[in-house]
């Protein structure tokens, strides 16, 4: 049998065909149903740590528990996500980790726009304060500009190295110390500033509790918030972003996930990718000098009049080689093809370079 041959399975008595070198997650997934997944990234693969995404599995008349993260599917398997003591048990995770950290309403708030898998995990099992709380983690003074580090929500799930390490390969932090007393660190001084960190903001999008925020996207009040899905516009790549506005101005920007860039930014991308749209300085209509050498407002129609006159005079009088064109390393490949041929062919000029090599 090649591996990508379908073999037959049962996802809470819901049959679905599913190559056979998948996980049990990726047939959970597939059948449209969830098990929370504390410590998971599909982006650098399982890691069987959380223990939150454990399912039952009966196969040949074998009944085991395993995680379905790391868990490879067999023919004829059943899995089942939701028995009485699934949930029991991933509610009694989840109240030793609430232990270990500060969470209340407000952490929930925060996570909503980012990452919710621990406050969707909160909010669907309901765990009691049973345990009693531990001693939080050490607090963190980084006075820089990007990234929140409150590591009282820090359930050391390790996503955040991992991203960073394996995926980002920037290794800018790791862990520090062992059991309670563990901490995410960063060379060398633990100033995020000081360290090999891009400021990408994969850490950011992967941390599950907050213990990583954007501060850029620290609101001091809730209101109501919408998500667009758009593209970054500082270069030619095209990452995907999500736009968050609250109906009168953009508020911030998150990854998006489902486009090609599989949520990976830059620090432009991540933290300033929406800033300019909100500038009072930013440029909304067309301007031209009047006699008195002042800037005023023009429509569309006479700002193309105006250019073409000015460029037809500029050839006519000296000719096309008196006209040079910029393009941009910040629009598609394929615009900054036409802009070059316009000049060479329409203009007949050669006098045509890339604003990315200044």
């Amino acid at each position: 049998m090649l591996k990508t041959d379908l073999i037959k399975i049962q996802v809470n008595g819901t049959p679905i065909s599913i190559p056979q070198d998948k996980r049990v997650l990726d047939a959970i997934n597939l059948s449209e149903q969830k098990v929370p997944t504390l410590c998971f990234d599909e982006r650098i693969g399982p890691q069987g740590t959380c223990r939150m995404c454990l399912v039952e599995v009966k196969l040949k008349q074998q009944v085991s528990y395993v995680a379905s993260c790391t868990a490879m599917v067999e023919e004829n398997m059943e899995v089942f996500t939701h028995s009485d003591s699934l949930i029991e048990y991933r509610k009694t995770l989840l109240e030793l980790t609430l232990s270990e950290i500060k969470w209340d309403q407000k952490s929930m708030d925060n996570t909503t726009l980012t990452n919710n898998e621990f406050k969707m995990a909160v909010e669907e099992y309901k765990p009691t304060n049973f345990f009693p709380k531990l001693q939080p983690r050490e607090k963190v003074k980084d006075e820089n500009p990007f990234i929140s580090r409150d590591y009282d929500k820090c359930i050391a799930c390790y996503r955040c190295t991992n991203i960073c390490n394996d995926w980002e390969q920037a290794s800018a932090i790791t862990i520090d110390g062992r059991g309670q007393d563990s901490k995410i660190f960063s060379f060398f001084d633990n100033k995020l500033m000081n360290s090999n960190c891009t400021f990408c903001g994969q850490c950011i999008n992967t941390c599950p509790t907050g213990a990583l925020s954007n501060k850029k996207l620290e609101l001091d009040k809730p209101v109501e918030k919408t998500k667009t899905k758009t593209v970054c516009p500082y270069c030619g790549v095209g990452c995907g972003i999500e736009l968050i506005s609250d109906g009168k101005k953009v508020l911030g920007a998150t990854p998006d996930f489902s486009a090609p860039s599989k949520g990976s930014l830059c620090v432009k991308g991540q933290f300033a990718s929406w800033d300019f749209v909100n500038s009072k300085e930013r440029l909304t209509d067309p301007l031209l000098k009047n006699k008195h050498g002042e800037f005023e407002k023009i429509s569309w129609e006479k700002a193309l009049d105006t250019f073409r006159e000015k460029l037809k005079g500029s050839i006519d009088n000296y000719g096309p080689d008196s006209t040079v064109w910029w393009a941009s390393a910040r629009v598609v490949t394929e615009s900054n093809y036409l802009l070059q041929k316009f000049a060479r062919t329409v203009v007949g000029t050669n006098n045509i370079d890339n604003c990315s090599r200044t």
